[in-house]
């Protein structure tokens, strides 16, 4: 039996069926904590591994996330499944459930193992420099893992390199000029979230819109150019007609970095009461 903290004990679950077929019996132990509103599980990135197994394919939280994130990046999340992740990794399904008790698990530990990429933006010399190279690289990777922005802007994430990253922004952000106490600190995280969750579902929306109709956004906007040409010209929307005429048509990147530094700018003053 692994030791305990204070406060935490163990408990034997046995379940009838898995959760993918409904037809073995599962039996793992829970770690189980003691809070204000009652008994909870432990976050799984403070359980300890499980005991080593004299199996043929050794496996691990690390493991398993790397290869849940791969087929992720694949297939998206709605095509992820214990049962896959276990016939990638050449076990049987019920052994990842020694790991992870189930799929909100699972994804804690793919979120977290992103964030360990967007932590090599490491700090800069500045707080802006530093807030900057944070936001781009979250920007890149998110990209690069589409199914990032679908979980991000919910509750926190809580995991220990979420938490590294989440110091190192706040950090940065205190030392803004405009960022005199916490409640400023406060205001400025949250435009800074909320630009972020926006502006990466804005643009993965984007990137799948043009795969699943094959058209791409500069191909859709000259499809409708002839009717919003005669829409404009009825003058009912001058406004509108300035932004389409004269505003400046930025790529995807110039756009992010310029709303980013709207932001950074706004951050920088010191807000009204």
């Amino acid at each position: 039996m692994p030791v305990q903290d204070s406060g935490q004990r163990q408990a034997a679950e046995t379940t009838t069926g898995d959760r993918d077929s409904h037809r073995h019996p599962l039996c793992r132990t829970l770690y189980l904590m003691n809070t204000p509103y009652g008994s909870a599980p432990v976050p799984v990135w403070e359980r300890p591994e499980p005991r080593p197994r004299a199996a043929p394919v050794p496996l691990s939280r690390e493991k398993i996330a790397a290869t849940a994130i791969r087929l992720a990046d694949a297939d998206g999340l709605d095509g992820l499944s214990v049962r896959k992740i276990a016939k990638e990794l050449g076990v049987g399904p019920m052994r990842l459930y020694d790991y992870v008790v189930n799929r909100s698990e699972l994804l804690d530990l793919m979120v977290d193992a992103v964030y360990a990429e967007i932590a090599e933006a490491g700090q800069h010399s500045g707080w802006r420099a530093t807030v900057l190279a944070i936001v781009h690289r979250t920007r890149d990777v998110a990209l690069a893992h589409e199914w990032f922005a679908d979980l991000h802007g919910a509750r926190p994430h809580l995991g220990p390199h979420a938490l590294a990253v989440g110091e190192s922004t706040a950090a940065a952000l205190s030392q803004a000029p405009g960022v005199r106490n916490i409640d400023d600190l406060q205001r400025a995280l949250g435009a800074l979230n909320a630009f972020i969750t926006g502006a990466l579902r804005r643009e993965v929306t984007e990137r799948r819109t043009a795969r699943s109709t094959g058209t791409d956004l500069t191909a859709w906007q000259v499809s409708l150019g002839p009717y919003l040409n005669r829409m404009l010209e009825t003058g009912r929307y001058p406004t509108v007609a300035r932004l389409v005429i004269d505003g400046a048509h930025l790529s995807a990147e110039e756009t992010f970095h310029h709303n980013l530094t709207t932001i950074l700018d706004g951050i920088t003053s010191h807000p009204h009461t």
